[in-house]
């Protein structure tokens, strides 16, 4: 793997990590003056391997931050009623600060009405269309964790924003909606770009900052990249890899590493880039949904 001199590899893995000491400093804080930890509720319905790990990998890192953990695992064929009279108890459960519902959910169940039912207040993941609408109106809530980790490790290497041009690639709910949002916050001028648009090629050259976030293996080549920008991977894809034995999958981004570290300013790697920021920044959401909900006021790391 061929770096260019002068391109800085953000290490999203030791950034997390910090987030994560941080959060755990404030959590002791708020466990000092409140009497309880913050609490997180993360719910798996079904038994999909993926997501298993993801939930596991919340928990435990829910306990290092000094927080309280309620796991909820129920069957796949548990019911839509059922997980919605779930979610209504822990909305009123006092001990929870923090409720997340893990997707997918299996298809009998209707996840944008799962993810309305969930109290603004305590909706980690940023999905209710109240947070969406706070975040595009510039008003204080909880902002979908992904996004926020982007902007975190964006302003790790530029921490003015004002005035530069970013593309995002992707127009999700999850990711590019609201990576948008953050970036005009910073007063960027912000292009969001997708399957229809045109000379896709020649609107990310125009970038100072570049988000991929299209779910497709290295889509975003090296000269698609302009000299010096930030370049930053969402994108988490399996791919075949003979070179390592037959059946042997490695993980890729959405843009061509090796061709795009040649020309990029700052570029976050896969693995080892955006990913471990998910989860510290939803133990961060936790800890501000906490904060808020008590009045207590700590030290909440901000973007």
């Amino acid at each position: 793997m061929t770096t260019h001199p002068t391109t800085r590899i953000i290490d999203g893995k030791a950034f997390a990590e910090g987030l994560r000491r941080r959060v755990a400093d404030a959590a002791a804080d708020f466990l000092a003056r409140s009497g309880r930890a913050p609490g997180l509720a993360v719910v798996l319905v079904g038994d999909d391997p993926a997501s298993s790990v993801y939930v596991r990998n919340k928990a435990q890192q829910t306990v290092e931050a000094g927080m309280a953990s309620f796991e909820h695992r129920l069957p796949a064929e548990t019911s839509e009623a059922e997980l919605l009279a779930l979610v209504a108890r822990l909305n009123a459960d006092d001990a929870v600060d923090g409720i997340l519902v893990q997707l997918p959910l299996p298809a009998h169940i209707d996840a944008q009405k799962v993810i309305e039912a969930i109290d603004p207040a305590k909706d980690v993941d940023g999905f209710h269309p109240a947070n969406a609408g706070r975040l595009m109106t510039g008003l204080p809530g909880l902002v979908p964790c992904t996004p926020l980790g982007c902007v975190m490790l964006i302003r790790s290497v530029q921490p003015t924003l004002a005035g530069l041009e970013a593309v995002v690639i992707g127009r999700s709910n999850i990711v590019g909606k609201p990576m948008a949002q953050l970036l005009l916050a910073e007063s960027c001028t912000v292009t969001i770009a997708h399957s229809k648009t045109r000379d896709l090629p020649s609107v990310c050259r125009r970038a100072d900052i570049l988000v991929a976030a299209v779910g497709r293996p290295q889509m975003v080549r090296g000269d698609w990249v302009k000299p010096g920008a930030i370049v930053i991977d969402v994108g988490i894809n399996r791919v075949p890899a003979p070179e390592r034995g037959e059946g042997k999958m490695r993980l890729v981004g959405d843009v061509a590493y090796d061709e795009a570290v040649e020309r990029a300013g700052a570029i976050t790697p896969v693995p080892g880039g955006v990913g471990p920021m998910t989860i510290a920044c939803l133990l961060r959401n936790a800890l501000a949904a906490a904060v808020a909900r008590t009045g207590i006021v700590v030290d909440v790391p901000s973007a």
